[in-house]
């Protein structure tokens, strides 16, 4: 039964702790025209009104989005109607969002900004932030009419008519508006097309409105971001394009802790995201969120397990066994649909640290007992445990112990959640160490959980992949540190358990 060194620090964080930037020119972005000057952008106008009146020092990231996104064509008008903006979390999209919002309505003529989110609160968040931005600065003071505070219609008035609006992203958002500057904020998580057809409708009489869309990266779900993003790709290098993509995402494929890939995701790093920060959600996000939130990369799935697989890769041992003799636990859990039943073992190396893998499966569940038969009077295991009633593997509860004895243990109630916290906490914290195996790391990666009062513990029905290995394994973990000792066997002969 080869286990493997465990290490306490993760893997794809043991890089360079040197300071290093984000990447200032997106990996994905539409080309220019022409080079882009005064000239050819308002983009420059909208960087001076940032820094020289409302007093905001841009990180140079956003002042080139803002260069490339107010892009001009040679008769004047903007050249792009929709704007991707995808970056990931914390870069300081929404500040950049609200300058555009302001210098829109204050200096470029905008009617109305119509601010939107999946979540009313988000879009108010923004408006309330540019609404404190404008408030700030005496020139700009003097130019508000109103402030509308009312939860759901606020709304921002300028004594010359231009007004900053919140809507709900909903079919019936913007509908009876004509706005001029159309902001969908967090566009991942809209999953049907009923508020991107009421609200983006408003700029249709509008001959230089422009939709800015901002979000990081999204999932299967997201779309309308990902028909979206297709078109914008698809169309980097047209010349007629009126769809503009800002892509900062690090590159399909690219290891987790790859700095490079890392800093194209994120243009503030070094500016006002430190590496520590970064160092920090490696270690405790699962790795599909980490992937979405940190490095703006697209995944199939968003749900992923709470143990971050940056933490279960660094228990991989590397060539240690355990000793014979030692002190063992099996544990045998079924998929919820029944079809592959899954025995862990659960036992302790040379030096004490626990080990865990999966050491049998099968389809159904006919073998188990043969198989757990042949190998007790060899490993005098101190448990051998499965969850009782209810549970997909309880139907071979009773002929179990029946056949086997006493050492056949149910595992239920506060003991189950009790066997996932702990599990949990041995992979993030320790010691722990586990032989590399496909179908527990899968497990590890996107199982589901569900509420057991104040703690937790795993969900077959409801997680996307079979997760009964990790069940097993966390049983048995349970009970190789809570099961008292059998009585020995006289013939115990140790051998491998395959």
């Amino acid at each position: 039964m080869a286990v493997l060194q465990s290490s306490a620090t993760p893997a794809r964080s043991r890089r360079s702790r040197a300071k290093r930037l984000g990447t200032v020119e997106p990996r994905i972005f539409t080309r220019p025209l022409r080079d882009l000057t005064p000239e050819t952008s308002k983009g420059f106008e909208a960087i001076a009104f940032a820094e020289d009146i409302l007093g905001i020092r841009l990180l140079p990231w956003q002042k080139w989005f803002l260069i490339h996104s107010l892009e001009t064509l040679p008769n004047g008008h903007y050249r792009f109607r929709t704007i991707l903006l995808l970056v990931a979390r914390q870069n300081g999209k929404t500040t950049v969002i609200q300058v555009r919002a302001l210098w829109r309505m204050f200096l470029d003529g905008a009617n109305l900004v119509l601010g939107t989110a999946q979540n009313l609160d988000v879009a108010e968040e923004c408006w309330q932030g540019a609404v404190e931005m404008a408030e700030g600065v005496d020139e700009l003071r003097e130019e508000i009419a109103a402030v509308v505070q009312v939860n759901g219609k606020k709304s921002l008035r300028l004594v010359t008519g231009e007004r900053y609006k919140v809507q709900a992203a909903n079919r019936r958002g913007g509908r009876g508006l004509s706005g001029e500057e159309v902001i969908l904020d967090e566009l991942r998580e809209q999953q049907t097309w009923d508020a991107w057809g009421a609200i983006t409708k408003t700029t249709m009489a509008k001959e230089d409105a422009q939709i800015v869309c901002a979000s990081n990266a999204g999932d299967a779900t997201s779309i309308v971001l990902s028909h979206l993003r297709t078109i914008g790709i698809a169309e980097v290098d047209t010349r007629d394009t009126s769809v503009g993509i800002f892509e900062w995402s690090a590159p399909e494929g690219c290891d987790l802790g790859d700095w490079d890939a890392i800093a194209q995701a994120n243009p503030a790093l070094g500016h006002t995201i430190s590496d520590t920060a970064i160092m920090d959600a490696m270690k405790t996000d699962p790795d599909g969120v980490f992937r979405t939130e940190v490095l703006c990369q697209w995944v199939e799935n968003m749900t992923s397990g709470p143990i971050p697989v940056v933490s279960w890769e660094s228990r991989i041992d590397k060539g240690s066994c355990i000793p014979a003799g030692a002190r063992l636990a099996f544990a045998v859990d079924t998929s919820w649909d029944r079809e592959t039943t899954w025995i862990a073992v659960a036992g302790l190396r040379a030096d004490g640290v626990p080990h865990v893998e999966i050491v049998a499966s099968y389809y159904g569940t006919d073998w188990v007992l043969p198989w757990l038969r042949e190998r007790i009077p060899e490993y005098n295991p101190v448990a051998i445990g499965m969850q009782g009633s209810g549970a997909p593997v309880s139907s071979i509860f009773d002929p179990l112990v029946s056949d086997l004895g006493d050492v056949v243990q149910t595992i239920a109630g506060n003991d189950l959640a009790r066997a996932s916290g702990s599990f949990y906490d041995a992979v993030v914290s320790g010691p722990l160490a586990h032989t590399a195996q496909e179908q527990l790391t899968e497990a590890i990666r996107y199982a589901v959980v569900r509420p057991s009062g104040d703690a937790w513990l795993w969900d077959r029905k409801h997680s996307p992949v079979d997760i009964a290995p990790l069940v097993a394994a966390s049983e048995a973990l349970y009970l190789l540190q809570t099961a008292s000792e059998p009585e020995p066997v006289p013939s115990f002969t140790p051998r491998r358990l395959r």
